[in-house]
């Protein structure tokens, strides 16, 4: 009598063919899992927007977070902003402590106050982050000098002349209310101007920050400031 197979049991070759038929699936799947486990590694594409008239630029993740703002040190475009800001606010706080002594109006001499305590302690951070970029706006081993010799400051927007200063400085009562509005007005919408501008150019996370903070702050007391002309 010929043996026939148990049920439930399989001849040599059949288990063979399945064995290797398994084998040959599991690395199919692993290659496959191992380049979806790879793109998912790399992150998904990320979409730059180009300067004006240029189009935008697809990038990898990894290179999105290299020109992300504050990853890369600080451009020559932050050093002056900074460094300009410094002397840009330091004429504000010279008109608000004319405007202290001499202002006729409460509602003037209330704005000269907001505006000098949020532009002294800006001040200091300005300059703190100065010095912690100082080897950048002059070399490292240079005889470093003042932060005011860092950028040319007399072409600044908004900016009052010495002649302006020495008028603020002359007038009194009303006369010296509305010269104060109106050399601030400027002096603000210069600041604006400088801010907006580095924004397109920043490298530096705090730059980002501070300019974006000024350009808010500083349009409030723009528009404060048309009212009590």
């Amino acid at each position: 009598m010929t043996d026939r197979p148990r049920p439930g049991s399989r001849s040599p070759l059949v288990a063979l063919v399945t064995l290797v038929a398994v084998a040959l699936a599991t690395v199919a799947l692993s290659g496959c899992s191992g380049g979806a486990a790879s793109a998912a590694d790399e992150g998904p594409p990320v979409v730059a927007p180009g300067a004006p008239g240029e189009p935008a630029e697809t990038l990898s993740a990894d290179e999105a977070a290299e020109r992300a703002p504050g990853e890369r040190p600080p451009g020559p475009a932050d050093l002056t902003y900074m460094d300009g800001m410094v002397e840009h606010h330091g004429q504000a706080l010279v008109m608000t402590e004319l405007a202290l002594e001499h202002a006729e109006s409460d509602d003037v001499r209330r704005l000269a106050e907001r505006i000098e305590a949020a532009q002294t302690p800006e001040i200091e951070v300005m300059r703190a982050w100065l010095e912690r970029h100082d080897d950048l706006a002059h070399g490292p081993g240079e005889n470093h000098g003042e932060h005011g010799d860092h950028a040319e400051h007399g072409g600044m927007a908004g900016m009052a002349s010495a002649e302006e200063l020495a008028r603020l400085a002359d007038a009194r009562g009303a006369d010296f209310d509305q010269l104060f509005l109106t050399l601030m007005v400027r002096h603000h919408e210069g600041a604006v101007t400088m801010a907006a501008a580095v924004l397109g150019e920043t490298t530096d996370e705090d730059v980002e920050r501070l300019a974006t903070d000024v350009i808010a702050s500083q349009s409030s007391e723009i528009a404060r400031m048309a009212d009590l002309r």
